[in-house]
């Protein structure tokens, strides 16, 4: 695993991407950069839900990123879907190669509460690491503090850290995890 690239999707700020970009370095220990992808959202926008496919973002990242070795997180603040469930924080390719996070619900304004950016921020670097923790193999982790524990609300994630649990860390360095399975 060579480095993590982080492709903003939409307008999406570069402070924050810069930011999230070190978290991720650290968490990880690979190199972290921005890539700059090309591709057109409006093809992911379901009118009917007024949302955008995750699952179709995902599928985009890797056709336009083929040369690229590592992860690829796409950022966003674009509302996310896949069609079991009426919103994801964001959505990964499990012991794959992409991942997508939005900070659309994550913001405390969509819930009518006042604007606060490092709450949005703290989420936001939560659930990055939490998707790519899952292209790494990853699974959803029992212990409720762990950045891998599932969170259903935006309230789950404030109540989780930012950091792997020990657990989730050995697994992790051990490579003791899922791995993707081809098709027969």
């Amino acid at each position: 695993m060579s480095a993590i690239s982080l492709v903003p999707i939409g307008n999406v700020s570069e402070d924050l991407l810069t930011r999230l970009a070190k978290r991720i370095g650290e968490i990880f220990r690979v190199p972290v950069f921005l890539q700059a992808l090309h591709f057109d959202p409006s093809m992911m926008f379901d009118s009917y839900r007024n949302q955008y496919d995750s699952t179709m973002f995902l599928s985009l990242l890797v056709k336009n990123s083929e040369e690229t070795e590592g992860k690829i997180l796409g950022v966003t603040e674009y509302d996310l879907f896949v069609p079991v469930l009426t919103f994801v924080f964001g959505e990964a390719q499990l012991s794959g190669k992409a991942a997508v996070v939005s900070s659309f619900r994550l913001r405390p304004e969509y819930y009518g509460l006042p604007v606060d950016e490092i709450l949005l921020e703290s989420r936001f670097e939560k659930e990055a690491i939490h998707e790519l923790g899952h292209t790494f193999g990853l699974i959803h982790c029992n212990n409720a503090s762990c950045v891998m524990h599932s969170s259903t609300y935006a309230e789950d994630i404030d109540l989780k850290s930012n950091s792997l649990c020990s657990s989730c860390l050995v697994q992790l360095a051990s490579g003791d995890l899922v791995t993707a399975k081809s098709p027969p």
